[in-house]
């Protein structure tokens, strides 16, 4: 059956997404709203009327311009911060620019981002070292049984521990400023991949300490595709480079970082305009967005559990703007039962719910709360969820 529709959230009118489809996925790609699009376009315009004025004389103070309200938010000097385009660029970046060596070990989790384990393994293989698994549980009753499990994995040859912020399967906000400061404490840095959560979860880069951060703006910041961060603290700025070397190279963090070859810099110059919409659309600010956001999750999954008579797999405090749960065993028959997790999204897609389901190794269901969201979103992907596992 087609997943009728409601009244959506009012805010929804400030996106372009598809109102025939229930899209609870925002945390894959993000959703980008009209008004920020809109500045991104006319950016776009001004660039191609003069393209060396554009690129040539006014971008560096641009970008300048661009990073100084994004590193407020982020809690960090802009110095510190470079544009990169998605936060696997900024994971690349650190990783191939670290001088690793024989049987040096990459600390990861079983939770981390796919495409960053195999940046990981890629490196390794290269450079002699090797990747360390720490196996965090799922489901998880308390944050101390994360450090646990991920200081349980250091070992005297651990040179980097490579961590999520906000896990991209599980959704679980990790313990972050305990982690980095315990692996300090062993003499271990730590990449955070932020991926998820800048406009998530509160994030104070300088009071964090970590040695390298890297974060997506187009995802909870709702700015274009294309627009993430690099941080990499101070001392550690001089064995930084960018994956390509260009005429910025020898001329500082920022200068080799802002210069990589001609590209379309404009998703990184309206992350302020992203800034400022997201955050006036509700009294309160971007506190509130926030606090809007993770009260809509808490109360989808809760709508999720019930209909599908799962106990959730993690509490509360863990979560921020996602949640997942595993999905019970399909019942013999039922259309679930002949699909793998893509195939079962692409079924409910075909009935109006857009969602993320992954194996791990038992199916997960992820879902997203953004501002355009409503709890009769959840409730549909409920009925649907239930349809196809043959759960009545």
């Amino acid at each position: 059956m087609l997943a009728s529709l409601a009244v959506p959230s009012p805010l929804a009118q400030h996106w372009r997404l598809d109102p025939d489809v229930r899209y609870l996925n925002h945390g894959s790609y993000g959703a980008c709203p009209a008004a920020v699009l809109a500045v991104q376009s006319a950016l776009r315009d001004e660039l191609e009327r003069e393209p060396v004025a554009f690129l040539s004389t006014s971008l560096p103070a641009r970008l300048a311009e661009a990073r100084a309200p994004l590193a407020a938010f982020l809690g960090a000097d802009p110095d510190d911060l470079a544009f990169v385009p998605n936060a696997t660029s900024g994971v690349n970046t650190v990783l191939r620019s670290l001088p690793l060596g024989p049987g040096d070990e990459i600390l990861l989790t079983s939770h981390g981002y796919a495409a960053c384990r195999l940046t990981a393994e890629a490196v390794a293989a290269d450079r002699g070292a090797r990747v360390v698994e720490a196996s965090l549980p799922f489901p998880v009753g308390d944050p101390a049984a994360i450090v646990a499990a991920v200081l349980g994995a250091v070992t005297p040859r651990t040179r980097l521990a490579l961590l999520d912020h906000v896990t991209s399967p599980t959704a679980l906000v990790l313990p972050i400023a305990t982690l980095v400061a315990e692996l300090a404490a062993r003499g271990v840095d730590t990449l955070v991949d932020g991926a998820h959560a800048p406009g998530m979860v509160p994030v104070a880069l300088d009071a964090l300490g970590a040695a390298y951060y890297t974060g997506n703006a187009h995802k909870w910041l709702c700015a274009p595709k294309g627009a993430a961060f690099l941080h990499v603290r101070r001392d550690r700025q001089g064995g930084v480079h960018p994956l390509v070397t260009s005429h910025g190279r020898g001329r500082g963090f920022r200068a080799e970082f802002d210069w990589t070859g001609t590209d379309d810099p404009t998703p990184w110059l309206a992350i302020p305009a992203a800034l400022a919409t997201l955050g006036g659309l509700v009294p309160g600010g971007w506190p509130a967005v926030m606090a809007a956001n993770r009260a809509l999750a808490c109360r989808a999954r809760e709508i999720l559990c019930a209909r599908l008579a799962v106990a959730a797999p993690a509490p509360e405090a863990m979560l921020g703007s996602m949640a997942s749960l595993p999905l019970p065993a399909a019942a013999p028959g039922s259309p679930a039962a002949s699909l793998d997790p893509v195939a079962l999204g692409e079924w409910c897609r075909a009935r109006g719910v857009r969602t993320w389901l992954y194996g791990h190794p038992r199916p997960l269901v992820r879902i997203s709360a953004q501002l355009y969201n409503a709890p009769e979103d959840y409730a549909a992907l409920a009925d649907l969820l239930a349809e196809a596992l043959g759960a009545g």
